[in-house]
């Protein structure tokens, strides 16, 4: 804390005679560190992408985004379902597919069904077979028994037969269903692997980025750093001694100091008698 100096007396602040070498000297070097120019780092500032990495990378770009990410599966444009009768199937099934669920169904499927068609018809006669015999041992083959026997014959042939083909479509559209959601999630991965790649990409770029920006700041603040260094150097340090000495007399002081030595002067040689 600074202390007022008594009146007629002066004072000066001066560095500490068992302080002056050791903060002469500190400051020497101090001052030298802040006079050395800046060390530039010379080895790299960021890892790059590994062999794999860049494997990957290079395998992921040839890749195109899978278009039908996204598409919703119905049976909207899918191959028509055909009756049967006794002439045959009644519709084929669509030439050509107009929708998602046409592109998954199988385009054989009337192939594939046609020789169960036939199976069922073949059974069908075996089945009928002892019944006709029967009837002819009756004698009544070629009447009107045996148009009713096999006209139900025909008719359970042709129910077993629409049951076989209603089973088959929908056997199809649920595999074709499922093949879409699979590719659908397949679809999804790839996305996805291309997504982390396409970050992990930007992630090695944005370190390149933050790494030369820091390395900015740092050549930018340093001068200012190399200062606030010389400045920490004093801060604390009780380095300083007050000296006081008298006021020199001049104007007023000197008259004043004149006067009391008169006046002391005067008392002196009343009392040695020397005036009355």
């Amino acid at each position: 804390m600074a202390t007022t100096p008594a009146p007629g007396t002066s004072s000066q602040s001066t560095l500490s005679e068992y302080a002056g070498p050791y903060v002469t000297d500190m400051l020497g070097k101090a001052q030298a560190i802040s006079n050395q120019p800046y060390q530039v780092y010379q080895g790299p500032m960021t890892a790059g992408e590994s062999a794999l990495q860049s494997n990957v990378f290079k395998g992921l770009g040839s890749l195109n985004f899978p278009k039908q990410l996204g598409d919703t599966f119905s049976s909207s444009g899918a191959y028509s379902l055909p009756t049967m009768t006794s002439t045959g199937m009644t519709s084929t099934p669509n030439t050509g597919p107009t929708g998602i669920a046409a592109q998954y169904m199988n385009p054989y499927l009337q192939g594939v069904l046609q020789p169960q068609l036939e199976e069922l018809r073949r059974q069908s006669q075996i089945n009928l077979q002892p019944d006709l015999a029967q009837l002819t041992r009756a004698g009544g083959y070629g009447g009107g028994r045996q148009a009713i026997m096999q006209s139900e014959a025909d008719r359970n042939l042709l129910a077993e037969q629409n049951k076989t083909i209603g089973q088959g479509y929908a056997s199809a559209y649920d595999k074709a269903m499922g093949q879409f959601n699979t590719e659908q999630g397949q679809a999804r991965t790839l996305a996805d692997m291309m997504s982390g790649a396409g970050a992990q990409q930007r992630g090695i770029e944005q370190e390149g980025i933050t790494a030369d920006y820091n390395e900015f700041l740092a050549q930018r603040d340093y001068p200012m750093k190399q200062t606030q260094y010389l400045q920490s150097m004093l801060q604390g340090l009780p380095i300083s001694t007050v000296s006081t000495s008298p006021a020199s007399m001049t104007g007023l002081g000197s008259l004043q100091s004149t006067v009391g030595t008169l006046g002391s002067t005067y008392d002196l040689l009343k009392k040695l008698k020397v005036i009355d």
